[in-house]
């Protein structure tokens, strides 16, 4: 936590510009942990609570330049409101079938903020300046970083004391197999419906954070894309942990750095490709890494983690 609170002093403006990237995408990482990782929902539609927060925040404090803090709050309400509507579906539905609907949602959601231009300015977009809150100014990159580290600590907290709660222990009841939950006496409508709401809660704060961070906020800015990449870092750091959570989204956001400097080294049309073609190689990355877990070590990072941690424990005996 030192180093994380003392990053800005020692950190340049683009290393220091990464790590809030990461800070923010793992609040947004977290909140689809709790819906897959913790309750065993798969959703391909969590950019739609994205884009809600974002709007949420942006409608709140960018056109009627009402406090931050309330922007904030709706930036949580409004997609856990959507979660309700969307996890509806969940009652009945499961595996590709709700992806598949989760995914629709997402769609709708798009083509319902760019015709509601009366409320959210359409296509035109929402300039959103730094806040300013309790006299703090947030307008400087270093300032924007200890806030977006302040909603980091937060959400991992509320994941991990979820998980140790009997909400949580309910929620992985119905992963492992909700029909002995039920017959335990979970209330499966409740506890799904509670899923998507923390879920999309957590999801809306990430995507205000975003849209704070690009100072802009369109439909344009929140693709699909943004919804593989949440699914890679669950993939890569290891479905259902809290660590694993972090460990992924470190690598993933990390990830186009990396090859970029290892690309560097291997000449001038090595390094066109990347600057050209940068969209499209993190896409192939992104593929490839995902296969890789999948097929060589589906547990992810948290997995290798562990395994390390015994080999570290047990040596020089195997087991």
């Amino acid at each position: 936590m030192v180093a994380l609170i003392g990053a800005p002093m020692v950190l340049d403006a683009h290393l220091l510009g990464l790590v809030t990237v990461i800070l923010f995408t793992l609040v947004g990482a977290l909140g689809l942990n709790i819906l897959m990782g913790y309750t065993g929902l798969v959703s391909l539609g969590h950019v739609g609570f994205l884009v809600l927060g974002a709007y949420g925040y942006a409608v709140t404090v960018g056109i009627h330049g009402l406090h931050p803090l309330l922007g904030f709050l709706m930036a949580g309400i409004v997609p856990a409101i959507a979660g309700v509507i969307v996890g509806a579906p969940s009652l009945r539905l499961k595996g590709i079938y709700l992806a598949i609907t989760t995914m629709a949602f997402a769609f709708i959601i798009n083509t319902a903020i760019l015709e509601a231009d009366f409320i959210t300015n359409g296509s035109s977009g929402i300039f959103l300046p730094r806040p300013t809150m309790f006299g703090i100014s947030f307008k400087s990159d270093a300032a924007f970083y200890w806030l977006c580290l302040f909603f980091a600590v937060a959400a991992l907290a509320v994941t991990l004391n979820i998980r140790r709660s009997r909400i949580g222990r309910a929620f992985m009841a119905i992963r492992d197999n909700d029909i002995a939950a039920q017959s335990m006496g979970i209330n499966l409508i409740a506890y799904k419906l509670l899923a998507f709401v923390m879920s999309a809660f957590m999801t809306g704060i990430a995507g205000a954070l975003f849209g704070v961070y690009l100072s802009f906020v369109t439909v344009e800015g929140f693709t699909f894309h943004l919804t593989i990449e949440a699914l890679a870092i669950l993939v890569v750091g290891g479905l259902g942990s809290a660590l694993g959570v972090v460990l992924g989204t470190i690598l993933i956001v990390l990830l186009p750095e990396i090859t970029g400097v290892l690309l560097s080294l291997t000449g001038d049309a090595a390094q066109e490709v990347m600057a050209t073609k940068a969209f499209e190689v993190r896409n192939i990355l992104y593929g490839v890494i995902i296969i890789g877990f999948l097929r060589f070590d589906p547990t992810g990072l948290v997995g290798i983690w562990k395994d390390v941690q015994r080999t570290w424990v047990n040596w020089p005996l195997k087991y």
